[in-house]
């Protein structure tokens, strides 16, 4: 099997683009380190099965940007948590921003304050699946991904994160 991290390092170091997280040395370190930095606060969750945090880094010259992500399940219950830094957050920012607000019977997105952050929802009643998205910082997101749970479940396992010691390691 083709280990997918190598084979993108290869690739982008084939394109003078340093470094993703993988066990490369000297230039990938900083970029390992900056995913790894959330990796510890994407914490076990109670009665969830996980794998172990996993990311990537991605620095070139004017821009970087950082992935960690974790997955949980439970029965038929899917949950990803991840952070994001830098032109993926910027674009994710962007939509959360525009002070665009949908509800129908089937679904809805809406925006709100919980905790002090700023709170984007989306959630699909028939299937049971939706995204909370917390603003970090300019460009960085907490994101809950989630299927097979309601809402108010999801946002009280997405109030299980340590959003400020999250957004600590953003900045």
């Amino acid at each position: 099997m083709i280990d997918r991290r190598r084979a993108v390092h290869l690739a982008l170091a084939t394109l003078g683009i340093a470094a993703l997280g993988t066990a490369m040395p000297a230039p990938t370190t900083r970029a390992q380190q900056g995913f790894q930095r959330f990796a510890s606060l994407l914490i076990d969750l109670p009665g969830w099965n996980a794998n172990k945090a996993d990311g990537m880094a991605l620095e070139m010259a004017g821009s970087s940007m950082v992935t960690a992500i974790r997955t949980y399940e439970r029965d038929a219950a899917k949950v990803t948590a991840s952070v994001l830094t830098g032109p993926p957050a910027l674009g994710a920012l962007a939509a959360a921003n525009s002070g665009f607000k949908i509800e129908t019977s089937e679904l809805h997105m809406t925006t709100s304050t919980i905790d002090g952050m700023q709170v984007t929802k989306t959630y699909t009643n028939s299937t049971k699946s939706g995204a909370l998205l917390v603003a970090l910082t300019g460009d960085a997101v907490f994101m809950l991904a989630y299927s097979g749970i309601d809402e108010d479940e999801a946002i009280g396992l997405a109030k299980k994160f340590d959003w400020k010691a999250i957004q600590a390691q953003a900045k």
